[in-house]
């Protein structure tokens, strides 16, 4: 299958997309107390209002792969923009709980197809050996919704109210999203992919490469998005009395090693390769988790955050240019997977790590999250890419 060079002028198009697409995670994180008080109930009552979004977010790329295989990985991701531009300007209509977490679940089915797809069209685009690279200029935009969403959101809902914060982010997408629609390149479907192409899943899981990359996804969303990282904040606020403020500063760093990683990515794969980064990042990472199982005071965990975030990325980097390459035929589809793979692993490992949290407390959720990583990046750096 021949490669062409991607068209400079749409990759900040989709990191911007990526930022708007990103920024559906982490808008209610400073929100959540002012929805509470303005509906009447507690903040727990707003549990289904999170959760519902994330899994919509991974429920949705069942259908969205496919559907960027057969009509286009850029026109689905731009309309499914528009989508997620439209169901957050209705979020800031919510009159209760239950009508929010009715419209964040029906965002969250459409915000999910943006990072997917814009990945597996990278992966048309460009060469294998520069893939990787040139997904991480694309992950910018999803790195500074990280950084950035969260405390803008919390700013903007002080001075104009929770309802502000969402028709702001709405207005970022639709914009964005109808931006995409005008230059959304045309893109033939696979000769190979007949229908809707929901068979290629089955294609996927059939072959021992495409098998093990999921296996590897599912471990990481464990170890990582559902075990260490979601208690990082809790630990501060409880083990060394930070403040949620304060605690937020502290994990931000994680960001700003996500960011430094995005910068030095064409240069750390050209010195590292895959294996290299693997290696690399697994032994940081598992390091960076230890230090924080043992740490005595808090800035021992703080000077852990940008190391953790850098290492973060130069390791799932690497998988996420395999899922590109696991079905180029089908290659929408198999990055689908491979997030559907990853939130699977993440909602398993948030309900495993919680129980280790119960009865043995944080030190033993890094130290075990840190003994999964560790086998984990020993398996994939051994992993043959077919």
């Amino acid at each position: 299958m021949r490669r062409l060079r991607p068209d400079l002028a749409l990759l900040p198009l989709l990191a911007a997309a990526g930022f708007a697409a990103g920024g559906g995670m982490r808008l209610m994180d400073p929100l959540l107390p002012l929805l509470a008080a303005d509906f009447g109930v507690g903040v727990a009552a707003l549990a289904p209002v999170v959760a519902g979004f994330s899994l919509a977010y991974g429920a949705g790329q069942l259908v969205t792969g496919p559907l960027g295989d057969r009509y286009g990985k850029v026109r689905v991701a731009a309309l499914a923009l528009v989508l997620y531009g439209l169901g957050l300007a209705v979020s800031a209509l919510a009159w209760d709980a239950g009508s929010m977490a009715l419209l964040r679940t029906a965002t969250g089915l459409v915000a999910g197809a943006v990072i997917p797809l814009a990945i597996a069209w990278i992966g048309d685009a460009v060469p294998y050996a520069e893939r990787q690279a040139t997904i991480g200029r694309f992950l910018t935009g999803m790195v500074m919704a990280q950084l950035l969403v969260g405390p803008l959101s919390g700013i903007v809902a002080e001075f104009a109210g929770w309802r502000a914060s969402f028709l702001l982010l709405a207005a970022l997408a639709l914009g964005v999203g109808l931006l995409m629609v005008r230059r959304a390149p045309v893109e033939a479907p696979s000769g190979k992919v007949r229908g809707l192409g929901l068979s290629q899943y089955g294609v996927l899981l059939r072959a021992p490469a495409g098998r093990r990359l999921m296996g590897a996804a599912a471990l990481d969303g464990a170890a990582l998005f559902g075990g260490a990282f979601p208690f990082i904040g809790a630990y501060l606020i409880e083990r060394f009395a930070l403040s949620p403020a304060e605690a937020g500063l502290v994990v931000a760093g994680f960001g700003l090693g996500a960011f430094a990683y995005t910068r030095a990515a064409k240069r750390l794969v050209a010195r590292l390769g895959e294996r290299g980064l693997v290696a690399a990042g697994g032994a940081v990472l598992v390091l960076a988790l230890l230090g924080m199982a043992a740490a005595p005071v808090w800035w021992v965990v703080a000077l852990m955050q940008l190391p953790c975030g850098m290492a973060f990325y130069m390791f799932h980097g690497v998988l996420q240019a395999r899922a590109t390459e696991a079905l180029p035929d089908a290659r929408a589809t198999a990055v689908s997977a491979f997030a559907m793979a990853l939130f699977l692993g993440q909602s398993v490992g948030a309900l495993a790590f919680g129980a280790v949290l119960h009865a043995a407390g944080y030190g033993a959720v890094f130290a075990g999250a840190a003994l999964l990583t560790a086998g984990l990046a020993a398996w994939v750096a051994r992993m043959p890419l077919r």
